[in-house]
């Protein structure tokens, strides 16, 4: 039996939480049904403690409300990190330059990837939420913070990726084993591919890349390292960001070019960084199963 996916609500709202609730149900009929469980809540205090206590849900639902941005920073705070829908009221989202720009304000103050809906929409809430849940997958580990919150590289920066970057594991694991790598496949979004993004983020993505990979190369022989999720987590972000093989290479090279600079000027032999052939094999070895499973089989 697929894994069921944990979905918890927060809406003040007794009509819109039925309304909700039936939508889901109508929209899950059949192949569906039973493969979603929901939890719904009308107070924040009895939702926030559920959540804390929870470690295995896979979206959120909330309701727009004066209240949201609270709701928000106490997630925040928590370091948890979840896929996000915000139903939004009215019958379709305030198209007013200001009501968006505080609608996004509130939205970022948590995480770039939460979605926003309308109530006239529920009848497709279950794509809304396997959007919701490819946006968050796609979450680059760079992920701007607020500016109220640490600069980046201090202790509550790090705890922010860190428990991002678990969630975002977490979930993908439960996807491969629910759909398949077949259907990981299909939810990539080929606007998150790396040929597709702005030259701002094109970069940014690959010199967070060249950094994990850098991680990788330092603890390859060590001893209690971490390593496989390590590889896990590079080979995850290069798979959905559809990266090439010869882009790994390149990083690998790059890298292997300033080790060798570097044991140069201590007077030490470069000859060590061929064992570190082994590390761009077993990364290149990782990536192209993801990449042979994702092929559509024959049927």
């Amino acid at each position: 039996m697929r894994p069921q996916l944990f979905i918890c609500c927060l809406i003040s709202s007794d009509a819109l939480a039925q309304s909700f609730k039936h939508s889901l149900q109508n929209s899950l009929e059949g192949a569906l049904s039973g493969q979603y469980s929901l939890t719904q809540f009308s107070v924040e205090t009895e939702f926030l403690n559920f959540i804390e206590r929870e470690k295995q849900l896979d979206c959120l639902v909330l309701q727009d409300n004066p209240k949201l941005l609270i709701t928000l920073e106490h997630l925040r705070e928590q370091a948890t990190f979840l896929p996000t829908i915000v139903l939004d009221l009215d019958a379709a989202p305030s198209s007013a330059s200001l009501a968006a720009t505080e609608q996004k304000n509130v939205d970022v103050s948590y995480h770039t990837a939460i979605l926003r809906t309308s109530i006239n929409q529920l009848h497709q809430i279950d794509q809304t939420i396997d959007r919701a849940i490819d946006q968050f997958l796609m979450l680059s580990l760079s992920c701007p913070l607020p500016e109220h919150q640490s600069t980046p590289g201090s202790v509550a920066a790090l705890t922010t990726q860190t428990s991002l970057v678990a969630q975002q594991k977490r979930l993908s694991e439960k996807l491969k084993e629910r759909l398949g790598y077949l259907g990981v496949y299909y939810k990539r979004n080929p606007q998150n591919f790396l040929r597709h993004m702005p030259a701002s983020e094109r970069k940014e993505l690959l010199r967070q890349l060249r950094e994990d990979y850098r991680e990788i190369i330092l603890s390859y022989f060590s001893r209690n390292s971490n390593l496989n999720e390590k590889i896990d987590n590079f080979v995850n972000v290069a798979f959905f960001a559809d990266i090439s093989v010869s882009t790994i290479v390149e990083i690998h090279m790059e890298l292997m070019d300033e080790f060798s600079k570097q044991l140069q000027l201590e007077g030490r032999s470069d000859d060590i960084l061929l064992d570190y052939r082994l590390t761009l094999i077993d990364a290149i070895a990782h990536l192209c199963e993801m990449y042979r499973r994702s092929i559509p089989r024959e049927s």
